[in-house]
This record gives structure tokens, sequence and C-alpha cells, in this order.
């Protein structure tokens, strides 16, 4: 019955120890996500210039 527990017991602290590491969410080695490369404020200020230049080259065009 000794024997029996000794060889139970690595493979139950195995399991725990995988179990541990699935409860952190990301697996052993790997590197976290990238940041986001643009925050929007650049896209909403390129379509504001676009617009821009949409209204003065209507303004343009009907002066």
């Amino acid at each position: 019955m000794n024997s029996m527990r000794m060889q139970i017991l690595p493979i139950v602290s195995f399991v725990f120890f995988a179990l541990l590491q699935l409860s952190y969410g990301q697996v052993i080695g790997s590197s976290p996500a990238p940041g986001p490369v643009s925050n929007g404020a650049a896209i909403d200020q390129g379509i504001a210039y676009l617009l821009l230049i949409l209204a003065l080259a209507i303004a343009y065009i009907f002066h």
C-alpha cells in the first residue's frame, strides 16, 4: 500500500501543478500580447483631415 502511494504522489502533484498553471490563464513561457499599434486617435485625426480637404475642395469648386 505504501509503494502505491509513492507512485501516485508524483502523478497527483503533476496534475495539481498543471491545474495551478492553467489558473493563471497563460502557458508557461509565452510572451504577453503586444500593445495596440494605434489607439484610434490617429485614425480619427486622419478622417478629420480628409473631411477638411474635401470641404476646402468643394468650397473652391463652388466659389
